[in-house]
């Protein structure tokens, strides 16, 4: 893999995103001589106007990666179950297994490199995240990258014509509370229009734009801790995104995920047999 720029972005909280606990029955301080087990009855746990498509929980995890859901209807979808409450259908295949090739691998520039500077990677994202959140709904595909332990995240409008195969393509993970992912992919569907303009990314049509960057954030853990960590951000923006075009991203992150993270390795145990000599 040939080396390109990478920048540090300020840190970021890896803290699930949490429901505050349930107050005390009110009933407790206000009605004396009530036996001391009413205190352990508490308010409602639901947050009110929760439905499938609106869950506050995982709108707070899309909020941080700069989506909000403003039409109320982000599905968060981890299993083929999740597809039907979507209202999508199972995939035909599954496992699914995909070969992105050299043809979309070369479709899909990094950031930093002299294909792609991060000035236009960073344009592209801002407004891809704009129209995402105006999107009527969002679909989002999540699990492990394949073979690896690599969480990944799919912001998408498109339904139908792409959440299934994901769903097939990426490892199933365990559903925990929605929390930041090492690689973030958004997706848009955007109608061609006189004025769409190519905004940069591989060689395409107006208005389309594929790119991928990897930079290193300080996390903050929930002990409080900060650890230096890379992450990657996928954006793939066309009529009809492809598959192939997303997983060619996805590939490509995962990679250099990997790189980074035996880089630190092995700059960490030269630190320490310096200290040990």
């Amino acid at each position: 893999m040939h080396a390109v720029a990478r920048r540090m972005t300020l840190a970021r909280v890896a803290a699930t995103t949490r429901r505050a606990s349930r107050p005390p029955s009110a009933a407790a301080s206000t009605s004396p001589g009530l036996p001391d087990s009413i205190t352990r009855v508490g308010g409602p746990s639901a947050f009110p106007n929760e439905y499938p498509g609106q869950n506050y929980a995982f709108n707070w995890a899309l909020n941080a990666d700069g989506v909000t859901p403003l039409k109320k209807s982000a599905f968060r979808i981890t299993k083929p179950l999740d597809l039907k409450v979507a209202g999508l259908p199972l995939p035909k295949t599954s496992p699914l297994r995909v070969d992105a090739g050299p043809a979309e691998r070369d479709m899909m520039p990094e950031a930093g490199s002299d294909i792609l500077d991060f000035d236009a990677f960073d344009l592209a994202l801002q407004s891809t995240k704009d129209a995402l959140s105006l999107s009527d709904s969002l679909y989002c595909p999540e699990g492990y990258a394949p073979g690896t332990r690599t969480g990944v995240r799919v912001i998408s409008n498109v339904g139908a014509g792409l959440a299934p195969d994901l769903v097939a393509y990426l490892d199933r993970a365990p559903r925990k509370d929605p929390r930041g992912v090492p690689v973030t992919c958004y997706v848009l569907r955007q109608q061609r229009t006189s004025s769409s303009s190519s905004s940069g990314g591989g060689e395409e049509g107006a208005g389309e734009f594929s790119g991928y960057a990897i930079e290193e954030v300080e996390e903050r853990m929930d002990d409080g801790s900060r650890v230096a960590v890379s992450v990657a951000t996928v954006v793939v923006v066309g009529e009809e995104p492809s598959l192939r075009r997303v997983v060619a991203g996805i590939e490509l992150s995962v990679e250099g995920l990997e790189a980074d993270a035996r880089e630190r390795a092995e700059k960490k145990a030269a630190e320490a047999e310096e200290k040990t000599a």
